[in-house]
């Protein structure tokens, strides 16, 4: 992930979360403020994959979440179950969900298919482009509705994995996710400090055991 000259990186230092191994697999709770995969700058080394070899070194990366978003992270043990597990994400055979809190109350479920692209002179911003864009299609279902403080929990389930699809799409239909600098109006606005953002549950058959296998992680706002 690209990060502007701005960026002060001060990710946070607690153990990192295993939610559950096998002979291939790895899953951890990733904490908001991490990197999945380490950046391109010395100082933007420390990275939930980093830390995962640290205990598993001959672990892969298989996908990968936003620094600012928490949640399930997979990883493979090994280069198997590394390229099993990549076409099960590129035929779109691992179902996600997403937990949000975002701007408004929706007006029901629904879907949001519009395309995206990088946003060149803006990077690491992704934008709608209906000429150029690719494909990306997001489902979502409203949870429930602050009137207070005017934010609905929703629900979503990215069907495409457009870089930072969610956050964009959201944004898009007039309801950014809180804490959003990016994407958000007013990310200041946000009681909690951070994007509220959380990868909460992933379902797989194992592609190199044949069970299936459901993965959940607790909602931490």
């Amino acid at each position: 992930m690209p990060l502007n000259d701005q960026f002060i990186y001060t990710p946070p230092q607690g153990p990192l979360t295993f939610l559950y191994e096998d002979d291939d697999l790895i899953v951890i709770d990733k904490p908001a403020g991490l990197l999945s995969v380490p950046g391109r700058l010395p100082e933007h080394q420390d990275s939930a994959y980093l830390r995962v070899l640290e205990k598993y070194p001959y672990a892969k990366v298989t996908h990968r979440l936003d620094m600012a978003t928490s949640g399930i992270l997979l990883f493979a043990k090994h280069r198997d179950a590394e390229v099993a597990i990549s076409k099960l994400f590129q035929g779109r055979a691992i179902k996600k969900h997403y937990v949000a809190l975002v701007q408004g109350q929706l007006a029901g479920d629904g879907s949001i298919e519009v395309p995206l692209i990088t946003d060149w002179p803006n990077r690491p911003k992704q934008k709608v482009d209906f000429e150029i864009g690719k494909p990306a299609k997001t489902l979502y279902q409203q949870l429930e509705y602050d009137a207070e403080q005017d934010i609905s929990r929703i629900l979503l389930e990215p069907i495409t994995g457009r870089s930072h699809q969610l956050r964009v799409h959201l944004a898009h239909i007039g309801h950014p996710i809180t804490g959003d600098k990016l994407y958000h109006f007013n990310p200041a606005a946000s009681l909690l400090n951070r994007l509220a953002l959380h990868a909460s549950y992933l379902a797989l058959t194992h592609p190199l055991q044949g069970h299936h296998l459901v993965l959940e992680s607790a909602v931490p706002f």
